[in-house]
C-alpha cells in the first residue's frame, strides 16, 4: 500500500531573493508584516516578558553578524547546548539566515558524549546556556579541534572566575554582532539571497540506542516540505498578518519533533511560542499558558495521567466520587470516539457538555489543556488506552510517526479518522510501503535526510539507491490506510519456541498503569518471557504514604512486599489480555530509577535495551534459573 500526491512547487511566502524560503527569510516576512505583535513570551522571575517580531528578527541579525565576525562560513557547524530558551531561537534563526548549520545538544548529554558531538560535527562555535554545560565542554575541549569559540548565555559563576581564551558572554557576542552590522550592514542578508534548497540546515544526532550517535543532514528542502506538511497543509499554519494559536516549547529543541512545533510552527504558522523557567515547571507553565498546540512523547502523557490519579486519590471523598462518575463516563465517550474515528455522536456531546459543567472544564485547566485544540504523541509508541483517557476528557488526540531521517514526516492520524493503535494515514506526497519479507516501514518523500555526515555507510543502509528510507520499524496496514507499528526490528523477541513477539506492546501496557514507569520485557531465545518494571516514584510514593508504608529511598520503596504485591496485580491484569506465549511469567524490579548519565537511557529517554541486559543481567538470569520455578518477584 503506497500513497503519492504531487507536491506543490516553491513556497512564496517567506522566499529569499534567490526563490528559496528558510526559516530566516520567515521570520524576516513576520517581522515586516506584523512587527509589532508578539511572536514569542518567555518567564523571567515568575514575570512573561513579550519579544515582538521586530525584536524577535533584530535579535537574529545581530547574533548573524556576531557569527559572521566570529569567522562562520556557509557549511560551517554551530552547536546550542542548552534548555529551550529565546536565545536558543535566535541562535539557530540566525545560523541559518549565515547559511551554518546548526547541531543542537540535549542539556543532559554527559561530558563523554558532549565531547563526541563537538569533535565528530567539527564544530566552530558552541553556545552553551550556563556553568554547567561550559565545564562539561571545558572538560573535554582537547579533543574539539574545531572548536573556536564557547559563547556562554548565564554569566553567573563563569564571567568572573573562568579564565578561557575561548569564552565570550553573549552580551558581548551581542556587541560584537552590533559592531560587524554597523561596520557591514548587509553582510547577513547577502549571505541569505545566497541560500540553496540543498544548504544543510541542521544536524540532528540519533538518540544512539545501538551505538554513537549519527549526524543526520537535514536541507533547507527537507524542512521547507516538511513545513509544508506538517504546519500549512494540517490547517496550523495562519496568514503572515495574523496569529491564533498558542504553544508552549518545553521538550529538548534537539530534537526534531520539539523543532516541528516550536521555531517550525512560530515562524511557519505565526504561533505565539512561550518558554518556562525551567523543564520542572513545565505542568505550572502548560496551566498558565493553556497552549492551544501541544505535542508531547508518551512518557509525558503518561506523567500527567500518573498525576491526574495523585490529584484524585488526595482528593475529598465527595469530589472522589464525582470524580469516578465522569471519568467513567470520559471512558464510554473515549470508546465511541474510538469506534468513530474520532467524531462525536449527539449522545456522546449532551454527556461531554454535562461533564464540562461539573468535571472535565475543572480537569482541563489543571492539567493546562482546556483550550487544546490539536494533541499530538510521537517519537515512540504509546499505550492506546492513554490516549483514550485524553480523549475522553474532550483533548482531541493524535497520534502521528515520523523519524530524525525524514524530518519527521510520515504518517498522521487526521482528525474524524483516526484508528486508534495505529499512527495513521501517510501524509500526501509521502511514499510509504512495506518489505514483504521483514514487514520493515518504508518511506520516500523530498523530506527524507540527505544522508548521516560523515558516515556514508550508514547513509547506504538507510536510504536505498531509490530514495527509500529504511526505518528499522516493523508494521502492518490496518484496513489498507493506516499503518500499525509493531515494534522495531531489532527489538522483536523471538522465543525459544520461534514465536515472534513485539515487546513494546506489552511494555506500553504495563506502563499504561500509573504505578509503572519503566517495563522492560526480556525472552529472546528464552522459553517464555520476563520482566524488569521500575515503579513511578511520585506515584508509587504517595500510595504508600496513604496506606502508612514507610520507606526511605527508591530501592526501599521498590522492595516493599506491598509494592510488589500492587505491580503484581498489574501484571496478571495485563497478562489476561495477551496470548499464552506473549504473557509476563515472571518479573524483578528495578532497584534504581533509569538515567542518562548512568548510560541506561538516551537523550530522549529511550532505554538502551543492551546496557539494561548488562547491567541487569542477574536479576534476568535468576528469573530463567532452574531453582527460581515460581512466578512472582523478589
Amino acid at each position: 500500500m503506497s500513497t503519492a500526491t504531487a507536491v506543490s512547487g516553491a513556497t512564496t511566502i517567506g522566499e529569499s531573493p534567490s526563490g528559496v524560503a528558510t526559516i530566516a527569510t520567515r521570520v524576516r516576512d513576520r517581522a515586516r508584516t506584523m512587527g509589532s505583535q508578539v511572536s514569542l513570551r518567555e518567564k523571567d522571575f515568575g514575570v512573561w516578558q513579550e519579544i515582538t517580531w521586530s525584536s524577535y528578527w533584530d535579535t537574529v541579525m545581530t547574533v548573524g553578524h556576531a557569527l559572521l565576525a566570529l569567522g562562520v562560513e556557509p557549511g560551517d557547524r554551530v552547536a546550542i547546548h542548552s534548555e529551550n530558551r529565546t536565545e536558543w531561537l535566535y541562535a539557530d534563526v540566525a545560523n541559518l539566515a549565515v547559511r551554518a548549520m546548526t547541531v543542537g545538544l540535549y542539556p543532559t548529554n554527559p561530558p563523554a558524549e558532549v565531547g563526541y558531538l563537538l569533535s565528530h560535527s567539527g564544530a566552530k562555535v558552541l553556545i552553551a546556556e550556563d556553568q554547567e554545560q561550559v565545564d562539561k565542554a571545558l572538560a573535554v575541549i582537547d579533543q574539539c579541534p574545531d572548536l573556536e569559540r564557547i559563547v556562554y548565555i548565564e554569566p553567573r559563576g563563569i564571567r568572573y572566575h573562568y579564565d578561557h581564551p575561548k569564552l565570550l558572554a553573549w552580551e558581548d557576542l551581542l556587541k560584537l554582532g552590533a559592531e560587524h552590522r554597523a561596520a557591514h550592514p548587509g553582510a547577513v542578508e547577502e549571505r541569505m539571497a545566497a541560500a540553496t534548497a540543498d544548504d544543510i540546515a541542521t544536524l540532528i544526532y540519533t538518540s544512539g540506542t545501538t551505538g554513537p550517535p549519527k549526524g543526520a543532514m537535514l536541507s533547507v528542502a527537507n524542512l521547507n516540505f516538511a513545513i509544508k506538511t506538517l504546519v500549512e497543509d494540517q490547517g496550523l499554519a495562519t496568514p503572515p498578518a495574523s496569529t491564533s494559536d498558542i504553544g508552549l516549547s518545553y521538550l529538548p529543541l534537539c530534537h526534531i519533533a520539539e523543532r516541528t512545533f516550536t521555531i517550525h510552527q512560530n515562524a511557519a504558522g505565526g504561533v505565539q511560542m512561550h518558554f518556562g523557567e525551567s523543564i520542572a515547571t513545565v505542568q505550572a507553565d502548560l496551566r498558565e499558558v493553556q497552549p492551544t498546540l501541544l505535542f508531547g512523547v508518551p512518557r509525558i502523557w503518561e506523567r500527567i495521567l500518573a498525576g491526574v490519579h495523585i490529584g484524585l486519590a488526595n482528593a475529598s471523598r465527595l469530589k472522589r466520587l464525582n470524580a469516578r462518575l465522569w471519568l467513567k463516563m470520559a471512558d464510554r465517550i473515549g470508546d465511541t470516539l474510538v469506534r468513530t474515528g474520532g467524531r462525536h455522536t449527539v449522545a456522546t456531546r449532551l454527556v461531554y457538555a454535562i461533564g464540562w459543567l461539573f468535571f472535565y472544564r475543572a480537569l482541563r485547566e489543571r492539567i493546562g489543556m482546556r483550550r487544546v485544540r490539536f494533541a499530538s504523541s510521537g517519537a515512540a509508541p504509546i499505550a492506546p488506552e492513554v490516549l483514550k483517557f485524553f480523549m475522553g476528557i474532550g483533548v482531541p488526540m493524535h497520534e502521528i510517526y515520523g523519524m530524525t531521517e525524514n524530518a519527521a514526516v510520515t504518517t498522521i492520524n487526521h482528525p474524524g479518522r483516526i484508528k486508534l493503535g495505529t499512527v495513521g494515514e501517510p501524509h500526501p506526497g509521502v511514499d510509504v510501503r512495506l518489505d514483504e519479507q521483514t514487514g520493515e516501514i518504508l518511506t520516500r518523500h523530498p523530506a527524507v535526510f540527505v544522508g548521516y555526515f560523515r558516515d556514508s555507510d550508514a547513509t547506504a543502509k538507510a536510504k536505498d539507491a531509490e530514495g527509500w528510507l529504511h526505518t528499522g520499524d516493523v508494521g502492518e496496514w490496518v484496513d489498507g490506510t493506516h499503518i500499525r507499528i509493531t515494534d522495531r526490528a531489532k527489538d522483536i523477541i523471538i522465543t525459544a519456541g520461534g514465536k515472534n513477539i513485539a515487546p513494546s506492546e506489552i511494555e506500553n501496557s504495563l506502563k499504561a498503569s500509573p504505578f509503572i514507569k519503566e517495563a522492560i520485557v526480556v525472552g529472546d531465545r528464552r522459553p517464555y518471557l520476563v520482566a524488569l518494571i521500575g515503579i513511578e516514584l511520585e506515584t508509587v510514593s504517595n500510595w504508600a504514604q496513604r496506606k502508612g508504608i514507610g520507606f526511605t529511598t527508591y530501592r526501599d520503596l521498590s522492595e516493599k512486599p506491598e509494592v510488589i504485591k500492587l505491580v503484581q496485580g498489574i501484571v496478571n491484569e495485563v497478562n489476561t489480555r495477551l496470548a499464552t506465549v506473549e504473557q509476563i511469567k515472571k518479573f524483578r524490579m528495578l532497584p534504581k530509577e533509569l538515567d542518562h548519565e548512568d548510560g541506561e537511557l538516551t537523550a530522549t529517554q529511550k532505554v538502551k535495551r543492551s546496557a539494561i541486559a548488562k547491567l541487569f543481567e542477574g536479576l534476568v538470569e535468576g528469573m530463567y534459573s532452574s531453582r527460581d520455578l515460581a512466578g512472582g518477584a523478589r
